[in-house]
């Protein structure tokens, strides 16, 4: 079921190549009010964010951890050439108690060990920043395992001269992994998000309320334009927003008295107006019967039914309130009144239609609608049905129907397609200016179409 879209402000670019740009851009940002103000609170923080990450990783991690790796593969070139140095394997083993000792470092002799191939390259940031620093330090043959414990490392370098005949040996050497990086790393990921989640918040409960009051005028707007009054809105939120709901107040209030004074005076019309009207009326019965008698009743009677047809359009919908209405009743009891004025109505509902509406005029619109479908058909079928957003009302007849265009012509107040001005054939011209008046006051359209069956249809859409 076609519902009311809202346009976009990029509808009426042309599809030429400067546009797509643009119109790939509004497809990707958000459509509402309260995205495109998050988008702009947050972007600056991530572009901030994103910022210091590189900065931080660029300069102060990058180069942190090459220090420390650098110290790691100093103290692994230390305790070698400290073994290469000792003369027996006793020395040997007093040089790697040592260096374990004060440097937080294992280090052992594998004999019988040979490196293994390298066959892969390094993987890892931290153990290609400690396989630079070994090669430029050590500069022996050497191979890194960064899996060989959890949290530890195990660095193989082949050693020259360790045995009694000069032949070079492994040494295994095993450094914790908390010696190649700082913990400064966590706490500032932790700090990056932790305070990117608190700016978070706080935009989003901070853009809420900015929101709020506008989207309690534009409820306030959309209760008005169905015919709803809106008691309880109030100014609330920042000034420009006061400003417009201000503006709109003042709006209701004007819209309010004009619809009191046009009430108030078509009042006092219709009392001038009927007071001379029935003193013609005791005249004319005063006189007798005759020819010219029966012709000035009719023409006072024609009269009187116009002055009814102008006021029912000029009052509107007058005061009346807007209460829950069950439709389906109200259908039901204007096809039972057409019904027994000789139409023959079949009608179809669904239960429980209940909506804010103003009863009396809204049964002035329906009776409109059928009566001028029992005027030049011979069957009306009315269907109601339900939608998630509106509720549709059809009336279709097997009349002659109306030309196509002249549609939109017989919505205009006197506007009549036989333009003989009898009211046998017609009343005033008023009847659908009538009912499309109030079925605007009430938020929703009426448009006439061909019925499938032959003859006119009548659409109603009353939003929800």
């Amino acid at each position: 079921m076609p519902e009311t879209r809202i346009p976009d402000d990029d509808d009426d670019l042309p599809h030429t190549s400067p546009y797509r740009f643009r119109r790939l851009l509004k497809k990707v940002l958000p459509r509402t009010l309260f995205g495109r103000s998050l988008l702009i609170i947050v972007t600056p923080v991530i572009l901030a964010q994103t910022m210091a990450t590189w900065i931080f990783y660029d300069r102060h991690w990058e180069t942190i951890t090459k220090r420390l790796a650098f110290g790691v593969a100093g103290e692994i070139t230390l305790a070698i050439g400290q073994l290469q140095n000792a003369p027996d394997p006793v020395s040997q083993s007093l040089t790697m108690a040592l260096t374990e000792r004060a440097t937080d470092i294992q280090v052992r002799i594998l004999p019988d060990t040979d490196l293994p191939e390298k066959d892969a390259p390094i993987e890892g940031t931290l153990p290609r920043i400690l396989a630079n620093a070994l090669t430029q330090q050590a500069r022996l043959p050497f191979h890194i395992k960064s899996n060989f414990m959890p949290e530890w490392y195990e660095i193989r370098v082949l050693v020259p001269g360790l045995s009694k005949d000069g032949t070079a040996r492994v040494v295994q050497i095993l450094s914790p992994e908390r010696r190649l990086y700082s913990p400064t790393n966590f706490i500032f990921i932790l700090w990056m998000i932790g305070s990117s989640l608190v700016l978070f918040t706080i935009a989003i409960v901070f853009m809420r309320n900015q929101i709020r009051p506008i989207r309690r005028l534009a409820i306030a707007a959309d209760s008005l334009g169905k015919g709803r009054d809106v008691p309880h809105f109030k100014l609330e939120g920042a000034t420009e927003v006061r400003q417009a709901a201000a503006a709109f107040l003042v709006m209701r209030a004007r819209i309010q008295r004009q619809i009191s004074q046009r009430t108030e005076m078509l009042a006092g019309v219709s009392h001038d107006l009927r007071t001379p009207l029935t003193r013609m009326k005791l005249q004319l019965a005063l006189l007798g019967d005759g020819p010219d008698i029966e012709e000035l009743r009719s023409d006072v009677t024609e009269m009187e039914g116009m002055i009814d047809g102008y006021l029912a359009f000029a009052r509107g919908e007058g005061s009346e309130q807007v209460r829950p209405t069950d439709l389906g009743r109200l259908l039901f009891e204007v096809a039972n009144n057409e019904r027994r004025a000789g139409a023959t109505v079949t009608l179809t509902t669904t239960p429980s239609m209940v909506l804010p509406l103003r009863a009396s005029a809204f049964r002035r619109a329906l009776v409109n609608l059928i009566a001028n479908a029992r005027r030049h058909a011979s069957h009306v079928w009315v269907r109601a049905q339900q939608y998630p957003s509106m509720i549709e009302i059809v009336i279709d007849d097997d009349g002659p129907g109306i030309p196509a265009a002249h549609r939109e012509d017989v919505f205009k107040p006197f506007f009549r397609l036989d333009t003989s001005r009898n009211p046998e054939t017609g009343g005033a011209g008023l009847g659908l200016a009538v009912a499309r008046d109030v079925v605007r006051g009430h938020g929703g359209e009426i448009t006439l179409d061909d019925n499938p069956q032959g003859g006119l249809r009548a659409i109603i859409r009353i939003p929800i």
